[in-house]
């Protein structure tokens, strides 16, 4: 199988790593890619915003499936144009993915699939923030209603901080705050069948003890050794097939990776959010102990045949993912300092040094983005692999880099 990934993060990274492994692929290329996909795959100049563009290039290369990492383009649309074109796609359509686009229209959908979720109000006016912010009360949680690179949520019991950023976003959803660990379950999906993997957790503060702002992500880890046995079964029938079934009723057959931010609160399980495709740091320690073939899940949900392929395997375990970050990060990310030591992290037995934000200036590997690299380890278990992916972490050297220490440290204790 020849594979063609959309994207140039980190997730797109991890992807390319998994099916560059995969005995069932014969070529890997991705577009654009970053320096670290380049070393595992053909990486070719295309915007992958521009749906023509990436269909062209899938034909180009003779794909089997085009894997579209980033949500912009399946929103935008990429997908659909892809499929158009007569070659498989692993990514909803721009419709379906409005479920990551639009908070509001997640809302809608879990409303009419009875999913449970945050009780919340779709604001467009002050006024509106002020009654809704009145109503929930502390802390106040007000989401912009598109697309934010996963930095469009702000959490805080200061009332003039969520109402400075409803004003700033314009329509947000403001919501009642959900108390509770938080869970990120994702599912493979053709529109029909779902086919949950095992549950993550991700830390979205920027600094230890879960201080500062949100970011995209600073790190992850699985299994969860604390989470209920019956989790999985649970968020299946409950949140994820109730939200593939309504949107097909609607005529709009999500096909691809839905991503489902929990919470489990003293109620039960709710939702906190919906994203449309592989969440970025949980996808890099979950497919470190997939033993499952990535390609045959992907080509499956794209062809509708997921049916055939059964659950997904898991390597016996656990894996960690520690995000380094750029100076700055997350207010305002320094750009074109030098990195060093990924060869030297990546060594090490069980790590891999995934790209994110990363870049090639006059010959040198430099920083281009705020999350700049994700070290991820597999472990005999927690905290072996705790242990393996601070130990690479160690070697890498960024000037004013700078990562949280506590990813899994609770959970590898307990």
């Amino acid at each position: 199988m020849k594979i063609l990934v959309i994207g140039s993060g980190g997730r797109e990274h991890a992807l390319a790593l998994a099916l560059s492994r995969d005995p069932n692929v014969e070529e890997v290329h991705a577009a654009p890619g970053n320096p670290g996909i380049a070393a595992v795959a053909e990486t070719h100049p295309v915007e992958p915003l521009d749906g023509d563009a990436v269909a062209a290039l899938a034909r180009e290369t003779g794909a089997d499936l085009v894997v579209v990492g980033p949500e912009a383009p399946l929103v935008a649309g990429v997908a659909d144009a892809v499929r158009a074109a007569g070659i498989a796609c692993f990514g909803p359509t721009g419709e379906a993915a409005r479920l990551e686009g639009s908070k509001a229209f997640a809302k809608e959908i879990m409303a009419a699939a009875d999913v449970p979720t945050a009780m919340a109000r779709v604001c467009e006016t002050a006024d509106e923030v002020s009654e809704a912010l009145d109503a929930f009360g502390a802390p106040h949680v007000v989401k912009d209603d598109g697309l934010a690179a996963g930095k469009g949520v702000v959490v805080t019991n200061d009332r003039a901080l969520a109402a400075a950023h409803a004003k700033e976003c314009g329509r947000v959803v403001v919501e009642e705050y959900l108390a509770g660990p938080e869970v990120s379950l994702f599912a493979i999906t053709d529109g029909t069948t779902v086919l949950p993997l095992q549950p993550a957790q991700d830390f979205k503060r920027a600094y230890d003890g879960d201080e500062g702002p949100n970011t995209g992500g600073m790190g992850a880890y699985t299994p969860l050794p604390w989470a209920p046995d019956d989790l999985v079964e649970t968020v299946t029938r409950r949140v994820l097939q109730p939200t593939i079934d309504e949107l097909a009723r609607r005529g709009t057959p999500f096909a691809g990776l839905l991503y489902a931010g929990l919470a489990l609160t003293d109620r039960g399980v709710r939702v906190v959010e919906f994203n449309a495709r592989f969440g970025d740091p949980e996808t890099q320690a979950l497919l470190a102990l997939l033993d499952s073939s990535l390609a045959t899940l992907l080509h499956a949900a794209a062809t509708g045949a997921l049916d055939t392929v059964g659950l997904p395997r898991w390597r016996d375990g656990a894996a960690v993912t520690v995000v380094v970050a750029a100076d700055g990060y997350p207010a305002s990310p320094r750009k074109g300092d030098a990195i060093e030591g990924i060869d030297e992290a990546n060594a090490l037995d069980g790590v891999d040094v995934i790209h994110a934000g990363t870049k090639i200036a006059n010959g040198r590997l430099v920083t281009a983005g705020g999350r700049v690299l994700s070290v991820t380890a597999a472990g005999a278990d927690l905290a072996d692999a705790r242990r393996r992916a601070y130990e690479g972490v160690q070697l890498i050297r960024l000037e004013g880099g700078h990562h949280r220490r506590d990813i899994a440290e609770a959970a590898a204790s307990s």
